[in-house]
């Protein structure tokens, strides 16, 4: 049997800002081939694409950020034959509230001169013209269209299902502190870049063991303090789900990037409460069936408007490698 083509992983970022009403993107020359591009590069073994995006994005640009809602990304063959894939956020530089992602993360070489020998800001129609390739343009067009649509810079609301656990049948110590396995713990782990990408500042979480230890790693590396909120419990949403959904509104409501966790029985409650906050076109894009997110996945909700009244304008779901 033939196995299929090698497909070359590559990630990277538009970093946008506004100044004096222009939308600005950053743009990286490479000497070795005369051209403008986006910040990218591939991915490293067992690298997560959302990883790959913020560490190749400070290496080339020397910038640490923030990422944003998806952009299209990119594929085309290389002059070898195999197929290249490029993934792209929006994102933007990181700031003060943003800091405890950013200390979650491993420090980052910088690239050389002769890799990348110039970083600029650009107005976003100079861009257009600077860039070497056509294809770059792609990205660069839907950014455009989402600032022009009030849509682009948004906060990320990061609905997490707690890592692998100890079978029930295997526990009698109480559903409360039934720990998770070795596959689980290194699902937490592996939660950690992911979580530090797109910038979350705080963690509200079911105070059950599993749920706790699957966000611990983030929120040590992060310096924070998890939220234990009971009615994110197993328990407490099935004595009273309107609570439940109360604390999911206020968490959708709240003006910071933050990671929700709890168990799969609740996970309908918490998207049907996100289901009612996302724009029609998104809503079929979150999960509609059991289990909705396995162990360790992450569901991302990328939010605009204000805190009272939010709007889940795009939604990603991302299994963490670890």
């Amino acid at each position: 049997m033939r196995a299929g083509p090698v497909v070359v992983e590559a990630a990277g970022a538009l970093v946008w800002r506004v100044r004096q009403g222009r939308l600005q993107v950053v743009l990286v020359h490479r000497p070795r081939y005369k051209d403008w591009s986006w910040p990218k590069g591939k991915l490293e073994p067992g690298e997560h694409p959302v990883t790959a995006a913020v560490r190749e994005v400070e290496e080339e640009a020397g910038l640490e950020i923030v990422l944003g809602r998806p952009l299209p990304g990119l594929e085309y063959t290389l002059a070898d034959g195999r197929q290249k894939r490029v993934h792209y956020w929006a994102a933007q530089v990181a700031g003060r509230p943003d800091r405890p992602a950013v200390h979650a993360r491993p420090p980052a070489e910088h690239a050389s001169k002769d890799e990348i020998d110039l970083v600029r800001w650009m107005d976003a129609d100079e861009a257009h013209r600077r860039l070497t390739r056509a294809e770059d343009r792609e990205p660069l067009a839907a950014l455009v269209e989402a600032h022009g649509r009030g849509r682009l810079d948004t906060r990320a609301l990061l609905v997490v299902r707690h890592g692998r656990a100890r079978r029930r049948a295997a526990w009698d110590q109480g559903e409360g502190t039934r720990p998770l396995t070795e596959t689980g713990r290194h699902q937490a782990t592996a939660l950690v870049p992911v979580l530090s990408a797109y910038g979350v500042a705080q963690v509200v979480t079911s105070p059950w063991t599993r749920c706790h230890d699957t966000v611990a790693p983030y929120t040590q590396a992060a310096g924070l303090t998890a939220i234990d909120d009971e009615p994110l419990t197993e328990a407490s949403h099935q004595d009273a789900p309107a609570t439940t959904a109360g604390t999911v509104a206020d968490v959708l409501r709240t003006g910071t990037d933050l990671a929700l966790c709890t168990h799969r029985p609740v996970l309908p409650t918490v998207l049907g409460v996100i289901a009612e906050h996302t724009r029609g076109r998104v809503r079929p894009l979150l999960p509609e069936s059991d289990p909705f997110l396995k162990p360790g996945q992450v569901l991302v909700c990328h939010v605009t408007g204000a805190p009272g009244d939010p709007c889940v304008e795009a939604v990603e779901v991302h299994t963490p490698l670890g």
